[in-house]
């Protein structure tokens, strides 16, 4: 190992100068620039090595190059990665591969198990499929409905939302059913700027409670009645509620849009509709629950008041849903529903 000082020219010692006093340079450059103007001064590679926390084979290789190119053989000569270019090839083998199942017990792959598996960079992999809207890590989930008069049931509520009877009633039918009354053992901390709000893992269960619900599909307003259990009486009984609430000029007929619940058929709602010839019930198809829009509303309640709510209970828990429900129906609008393209239906093999 050469220990002999390095002799600088005037220009030689102005440059290395420049690049250790540098901002914007590399690190790396200004590193060497401070080990060869320290062994200018005759510092040893020791007292360099101690000094600028490098070891001395690094501080040996740059003197060597220094003394053979000067200042020309001052730059870092490693190859790094050969270049890797995206063919036609590689992106229909990587296509191939993401749409079969992964061989490592995963549902998915991800870019980097299945660069992995390729032996490619896992960039390339992310770039095929942006290119091609491939995202393995989201799932959709779809319901098909195998109800075989499908387009004749879902033609009459269809009909119902964009063309309405003149002087009739139109609401969507439908219970939230096991509404559980959860109050927690720790205090909620409020949000913050910089913190979201938090809860504690530990709850108590109150109970739970049935929600019927009746949106009007002409204003939106829900008409709202809370119930222990989801039966047939109390089916009924809210119908019954129902009725003394539509005006007296939409009496004429009332139409009420429903799922296929075993408690929406029995012989106790069979009396009911012939006690009242004016109410007809429209059944959705079989796993169709998206054609009734008070689902929409469910899920509206179910992200402003259930979700995050804290009820000390089940009184509680309805004495809160009627207070939503009544400024809800302050400021209710009809729901923006249509069906936009009836040709893609899921359709039964």
């Amino acid at each position: 190992m050469d220990t002999q000082p390095i002799k600088l020219t005037v220009a030689e010692r102005s440059e290395l100068e420049r690049r250790m006093r540098s901002r914007t340079g590399r690190a790396h450059d200004a590193l060497v620039a401070r080990v060869l103007l320290l062994l200018a001064e005759g510092h040893t590679f020791r007292e360099i090595a101690e000094r600028l926390a490098c070891s001395q084979p690094f501080i040996s290789k740059w003197k060597q190059r220094f003394v053979e190119e000067r200042l020309a053989g001052l730059y870092v000569r490693h190859a790094g990665r050969p270049i890797e270019v995206l063919t036609p090839k590689m992106e229909a083998r990587i296509l191939n591969w993401t749409r079969k199942k992964p061989t490592d017990g995963s549902t998915h792959w991800s870019t980097r198990r299945l660069a992995k598996k390729l032996s490619v960079p896992h960039m390339s992999v992310a770039r095929v499929w942006k290119k091609n809207g491939i995202q393995p890590h989201r799932m959709e989930r779809y319901m098909a409905s195998n109800d075989p008069d499908f387009e004749s049931k879902a033609a009459d509520i269809i009909g119902l939302y964009l063309h309405p009877p003149q002087h009739a009633a139109v609401f969507c039918v439908d219970e939230k059913t096991a509404i559980q009354a959860l109050d927690r053992k720790d205090p909620i901390l409020p949000l913050s700027p910089g913190r979201a709000e938090r809860h504690g893992f530990e709850y108590v269960r109150h109970g739970t409670l049935s929600l019927f619900a009746a949106l009007d599909t002409t204003d939106g307003t829900v008409f709202g009645k809370t119930a222990e259990r989801h039966t047939s009486q109390a089916f009924v009984a809210f119908l019954s509620d129902l009725l003394t609430t539509v005006p007296a000029k939409k009496k004429r007929a009332i139409h009420i849009i429903c799922d296929n619940l075993s408690a929406h058929k029995t012989k106790r709602v069979e009396e009911f509709l012939a006690e009242h010839p004016n109410v007809h019930l429209h059944f959705t198809p079989t796993y169709s629950s998206w054609l009734n829009q008070v689902e929409l509303w469910f899920s509206k309640i179910e992200r402003d008041l259930i979700h995050r709510g804290v009820f000390t209970s089940t009184k509680d828990l309805a004495r809160r849903i009627m207070t939503y429900i009544r400024h809800y129906n302050a400021d209710s609008r009809p729901m923006k529903w249509k069906y936009s393209d009836p040709t893609r239906r899921i359709r039964v093999a």
